[in-house]
């Protein structure tokens, strides 16, 4: 593994989590929330603003520093990072945008990331 390839991981991984962020920002705006009754056309249209304009960007340059990684890193080694962006994604969620994390999630959440440890190594 090249010594750039875990940077390139954390980061896209990253940048996919605050994705998700900005995409539920978007999406939860009054005008989509509105559309949503009146049919997919009208949905995906009222969809068009800035906060999902920037998850699609982030996930662009995501998926860019992803490509990157894997040209320095085995799949097996890279993928399973994958799964820290349910743990960004979740402290994101809870400390961002005050979602409730109850127990199960919490717990479910600390074994994801005890199950990336141990692939990792």
């Amino acid at each position: 593994m090249h010594p750039s390839a875990l940077p390139l991981i954390l980061s896209s991984v990253t940048l996919t989590a605050f994705a998700q962020l900005l995409l539920k920002l978007g999406m939860s705006t009054g005008a989509v929330q509105r559309a949503m009754g009146h049919g997919l056309v009208d949905t995906l249209l009222a969809s068009v603003n800035p906060w999902v304009a920037g998850g699609l960007a982030l996930y662009v340059a995501s998926t860019v520093l992803w490509l990157l990684a894997l040209a320095r890193a085995e799949l097996s080694f890279a993928y399973p990072f994958m799964g820290l962006t349910l743990v960004l994604t979740l402290l994101l969620s809870a400390w961002l945008l005050g979602e409730a994390v109850g127990p199960l999630r919490l717990a479910g959440t600390l074994l994801i990331a005890v199950g990336l440890v141990l692939v990792t190594r």
